[in-house]
């Protein structure tokens, strides 16, 4: 199944979602309008709100709480994209000038302030305290598993148990929120829920090893980035060759990455690295590991149009080539 096809058996309510969403982005201050009227035009794909109405349809029914969760999650995730580009000294988001590009830091850390403050707001407003604790939870450790990072980056010793933990809390967290907000909408028993929290931290680790080949781009895509070794963010494919490479060719590579070297060098070189000690064949396997825990719950639920579109939008999230 194709994104539009997933997105049809959700068609009337992903319509009546964007309606509801973009009226959550009218405001009078003229500098803020500006901004988010941008944010609106470039928004991206909307995987979360979909897997919120997906596990809702699939847990009981779609419900005026399904929308109010779906728009607290997307809120969330786009104030943590615009915090991230400033964090990262990011210039461009899906091929556009990021926030922080156009209008500077401090007007993009206030706008996401702004975004997670309205996603607040819509629980609050509407007594959701259900999902505003799973949120707010989530938000702890997106925040938790950003710190963490850093703070391998600076010594690059992570070990493959850290690096797990970190992707879980830092991009698994989101859509484990959005699966559980699903299910929490359509009033799901305690049982339900806690399935579709697990298929979502599945689905969300499968989701960022995706992402971490993809930066690989040279071997998979035929576009090399290499975004992660310039930031000296050690991922799945590096971390497992260096535990299999001898200690002596472990500490080369380390002082490649950590040295002031030719960027397009060190990407080529630990890219043949990987290569050798099948580092992106490893981490293959381990993404598809993921997506096959998290089919198996889908298949503890009797069979619909819903639990099939969602192994569809895990089978679109891992096999996505941007």
């Amino acid at each position: 199944m194709s994104l539009k096809e997933i997105r049809a058996v959700v068609e009337t309510e992903v319509r009546e979602f964007d309606v509801y969403f973009n009226q959550t982005f009218k405001v009078q201050a003229p500098l803020l309008n500006t901004v988010l009227r941008y944010i609106v035009k470039r928004k991206g794909k909307q995987i979360r709100p979909l897997f919120v109405f997906l596990s809702a349809g699939l847990s009981g029914k779609i419900t005026d709480k399904t929308y109010r969760g779906a728009a607290h999650i997307e809120l969330l995730h786009t104030a943590t994209l615009i915090h991230d580009d400033v964090v990262d000294d990011s210039y461009q988001r899906r091929g556009f000038f990021s926030i922080n590009a156009l209008w500077k830091n401090k007007i993009s850390v206030l706008v996401g302030d702004y975004l997670l403050s309205k996603g607040l707001l819509l629980s609050v407003e509407h007594k959701d305290y259900d999902l505003l604790e799973i949120t707010s939870n989530a938000v702890r450790q997106m925040s938790e598993g950003e710190l963490l990072q850093i703070e391998k980056a600076r010594t690059l010793d992570i070990k493959e148990e850290t690096y797990f933990k970190i992707i879980q809390m830092k991009t698994a967290s989101l859509i484990e929120s959005a699966c559980a907000i699903g299910a929490l909408s359509a009033g799901a028993n305690d049982d339900t829920v806690k399935k579709m929290k697990d298929f979502g931290i599945f689905t969300g680790i499968a989701f960022q090893i995706k992402d971490d080949l993809l930066d690989y781009g040279s071997t998979l895509t035929g576009k090399p980035s290499g975004t992660d070794l310039k930031e000296k963010k050690l991922t799945i494919p590096l971390i497992y060759s260096l535990q299999e490479a001898s200690l002596n060719e472990k500490r080369r590579i380390i002082r490649l990455i950590s040295g002031k070297h030719n960027q397009k060098e060190v990407f080529s070189e630990v890219l043949e690295f990987i290569n050798q000690y099948g580092g992106f064949e490893y981490s293959i396997d381990k993404m598809n590991d993921f997506k096959n825990k998290a089919i198996n719950i889908l298949h503890t639920f009797p069979e619909s149009k819903y639990s099939e579109a969602l192994i569809a939008l895990l089978d679109f999230t891992i096999n996505r080539e941007n």
